[in-house]
């Protein structure tokens, strides 16, 4: 035990008890996400609707669907595919997973607004699967969707949310993890490949037809968003903090 507790000591930046907290903090978060897709998956028919007013929109507005043509890019090279397949079951969880463990160990000063980044965004996001169920593309063969992940696995169908096309927390989870890699890599050559990280995942979640053009967009404003709130929260509750002896002397 107290090998335990100095390797703590050494290794964790604030003890097995913070590490602890973290962990169930980001355990917390991922039954949530089941419990909503339990929720979701009650109302199919909703879902169904929601995603066909989506294509009607883009078709609507661009006269092309954009998903069809980066598939068939995708489906050009066997390669591809199975990378973009890959991506699209590992961006979430398991990058995340071990991006938020990096910072926790290495960069420590950056963890706890990274956390608040992809903790904000995904609850944002899970009030609008919620609130807007949608069926995503591979739902829809006859319009010329191809599955791309074999979503009749059993495991996909049991961890997996069917109706959660609308936003993209895919695009909006690799948009914040990119933008804390670049900001806390020291190599150039990380920075890079970080930076490019987003762009690959918003192609992999449309090639593989888990996701509209019109999603990853929201993705990308829903990842926006949450980075600028907790820029600027805390700055705000600063200066309020800063101003209470102020203004407590002038009363």
């Amino acid at each position: 035990m107290e090998r335990v507790v100095a390797l703590g000591r050494r290794v964790l930046p604030r003890g097995w008890r913070d590490f602890g907290i973290q962990l169930g903090i980001w355990f917390g978060f991922y039954f949530s996400y089941l419990a909503v897709r339990h929720l979701t998956d009650k109302d199919p028919t909703k879902a169904v609707v929601n995603g066909l007013r989506v294509i009607s929109l883009e078709q609507h507005v661009t006269h092309h669907l954009f998903e069809l043509s980066v598939e068939r890019i995708a489906d050009s090279s066997h390669f591809l595919l199975t990378a973009a397949a890959w991506t699209y079951w590992n961006s979430e969880f398991t990058v995340i997973g071990l991006t938020l463990l990096w910072v926790y160990l290495r960069r420590h000063e950056a963890f706890a607004r990274f956390r608040n980044t992809i903790l904000l965004a995904n609850v944002v996001g899970l009030l609008g699967f919620w609130l807007m169920p949608t069926a995503p593309p591979w739902m829809f063969p006859n319009l010329g969707f191809v599955d791309g992940v074999n979503h009749s696995s059993a495991m996909l169908q049991t961890l997996g949310n069917s109706y959660a096309a609308m936003p993209s927390l895919h695009a909006a989870d690799a948009l914040i993890v990119g933008f804390f890699l670049v900001s806390t890599c020291r190599s150039v050559w990380a920075k890079a490949l970080w930076a490019l990280w987003p762009v690959w995942v918003w192609f992999c979640v449309i090639a593989t037809a888990n996701h509209y053009l019109l999603d990853v967009i929201a993705g990308i404003a829903l990842a926006v968003a949450a980075l600028l709130a907790t820029a600027w929260v805390p700055r705000v509750f600063g200066r309020l903090r800063g101003a209470g002896p102020a203004i407590a002397n002038l009363l």
